[in-house]
């Protein structure tokens, strides 16, 4: 029989399920509305702190997302290392043929232009960036209330990121291998650090560079194959590059061993 907290549980992630499916379905598919979309990305991340109180959590740290310390150092490392991996990424797709180098505007009005869109960026590619990393790490990793093995849960956790892009599965196996790389980097920052925090930053610095980084590099795209393994790669380096923080039970022995 199905506790009733095992039931509570599938509800509430059912329901932000939904509500974040219902921004790219209703809103931007069969309406074409961005603030449709924006609306329901919102009440998805308003709906959930009633649901980690229903769950039997104070609030949003039934998705790893309590505010520590070291949360302001999470959340800008991780923006700004997808940053650059993402230009390290068109610079050496530029270098391959898969991209090629576009003459940028260099007029003052496209220097204004570019300026002024960045606090507008940084807004749009934030919310959702914070709702699917809540949806597909978050909840999972804490709200679910599953002990999970650490590589069980990056695992199972790239593996749900893939699915929840229910509209970009047709596009067929490199997607989703793209996608699962994605999620192998997030997942291991999350367990890495115990916290969302340095995911959201990953995640949102990605998105924000993929807005921005065509008026910081113009290029266009030569080979439509090899694009998607370019940021695939990239994010298998951000994995690597996050072992070199230490865990909180690294850290706890690193302590013992200086007392």
């Amino acid at each position: 029989m199905v506790s009733n907290g095992r039931r509570r549980t599938a509800l509430a992630f059912a329901l932000l399920f939904v509500l974040y499916q219902a921004a790219e379905g209703i809103g931007t598919r069969l309406l074409g509305s961005v603030s449709v979309q924006a609306a329901f990305l919102l009440a998805m991340l308003v709906g959930a702190w009633p649901l980690a109180r229903w769950l039997g959590f104070r609030g949003y740290e039934a998705y790893a997302l309590e505010w520590r310390r070291a949360t302001p150092l999470l959340l800008v490392g991780g923006l700004a290392l997808a940053l650059l991996m993402k230009y390290v990424a068109v610079c050496v797709g530029m270098a391959l043929n898969v991209y090629a180098a576009r003459a940028p505007e260099s007029t003052p009005v496209a220097a204004v232009s570019f300026l002024s869109s960045i606090p507008w960026a940084l807004l749009v590619t934030l919310v959702p960036s914070l709702a699917e990393d809540i949806l597909t790490r978050g909840f999972p990793y804490r709200a679910a209330r599953i002990h999970w093995q650490p590589w069980m849960f990056v695992l199972a956790s790239s593996v749900l990121y893939v699915l929840d892009h229910l509209y970009r599965l047709g596009r067929g196996p490199t997607e989703w291998v793209t996608l699962f790389c994605f999620g192998l980097a997030y997942g291991t920052a999350v367990v890495r650090t115990g916290s969302l925090w340095l995911a959201v930053g990953m995640h949102w610095g990605w998105n924000l560079a993929n807005v921005l980084i065509g008026d910081i590099l113009p290029h266009d795209v030569l080979s439509a194959i090899w694009a998607p393994f370019l940021s695939a790669a990239a994010h298998l380096i951000m994995m690597g590059v996050l072992f070199a923080i230490p865990t909180q039970f690294e850290r706890d022995g690193l302590d013992a061993d200086l007392a």
